[in-house]
């Protein structure tokens, strides 16, 4: 009690100053670098840094870096959410100057997207969303992490139904894209990182749904993700696994998907083609051998 007390001093302590109160109204929206913090509160650098890093003390932003750029982010942990939460409740996020920050983050963020990123998907990503929304409604998602999550289309689908969402991807325009994406569609539990879907930058058993995003195809070695993916699930997590047929006859495609997982334990349900005539996507979920059998 008397550790928990302390640090709810510390971070009220924090809070305790306007340009620090603007910085993690700013953070509350999506990860955020020091760079667009600084263009967006007009103030120095060293300055914002300084700041930065007294939340950061405080335990009420956390840093990473990704690629060249270090960003700031709520923290993550399920144990400091509901905290975080009430603090940032506290926050009056419609006074002029907090809606002015907000606003011109958005427009930092909507300078870097290609006019085409926001067009309207096409028939076949249609038919694609609307059948992962279909296998997934029925059950929680809960920390999600997606493979290979180019521009983030498929986190944008998804994250409203994840406690936290994380995309990665080895190009880094690809994921600046999803950042700005993401923030201007208000998702504000995900985050990007750089990453090789053959080694991981996360712990065993963090993720109760992980998607590998048509990453298969192009694998030079596809049992090795697969295995690296299943070292992330919990428990009784999933592993959907979507896959272009990209001339490739689904009967065979799916033969090679039950090989693959088979050879390290994963056990895989039928997959759904999509759409069922002249098929361009296959949808499959798989889960530990080992934890439970896979669920259509």
């Amino acid at each position: 009690m008397e550790n928990a007390l302390a640090e709810l001093v510390t971070q009220l302590k924090a809070l305790a100053d306007p340009v620090r109160l603007r910085l993690l109204a700013l953070c509350a929206e999506g990860e955020c670098s020091v760079s667009e913090l600084t263009r967006v509160t007009g103030q120095s650098q060293p300055r914002v840094s300084q700041h930065l890093k007294k939340l950061c003390d405080a335990g009420l932003l956390e840093r990473f870096r990704d690629g060249h750029f270090v960003y700031y982010q709520l923290p993550r942990a399920a144990a400091s959410r509901a905290l975080h939460r009430r603090l940032l409740d506290l926050i009056p996020v419609e006074t002029p100057r907090i809606r002015a920050d907000r606003e011109r983050l958005r427009g930092l963020r909507s300078e870097t997207t290609p006019r085409d990123a926001h067009a309207a998907p096409s028939s076949g990503d249609r038919r694609l969303h609307r059948a992962l929304v279909e296998l997934t409604v029925a059950k929680p998602l809960g920390d999600l992490v997606d493979i290979g999550c180019g521009q983030g289309r498929i986190l944008k689908l998804l994250a409203s139904r994840a406690h936290r969402a994380i995309g990665v991807d080895i190009d880094a325009d690809a994921r600046q894209l999803a950042r700005a994406e993401l923030l201007l569609a208000g998702a504000t539990n995900c985050s990007l990182r750089q990453g090789d879907m053959y080694a991981l930058p996360f712990a065993d058993h963090e993720f109760d749904t992980v998607v590998l995003d048509d990453v298969l195809g192009d694998a030079e070695r596809p049992a090795d993700a697969l295995g690296e993916a299943r070292r992330l699930l919990k428990p009784g997590g999933r592993l959907l696994i979507l896959a272009a047929c990209s001339g490739t006859a689904p009967d065979q495609l799916g033969a090679r998907l039950a090989a693959w997982c088979r050879s390290v334990s994963l056990r895989l349900a039928a997959p759904r083609a999509v759409p069922v005539k002249n098929p361009r996507w296959l949808i499959a979920v798989a889960t530990s051998a080992e934890t439970g059998s896979a669920a259509a």
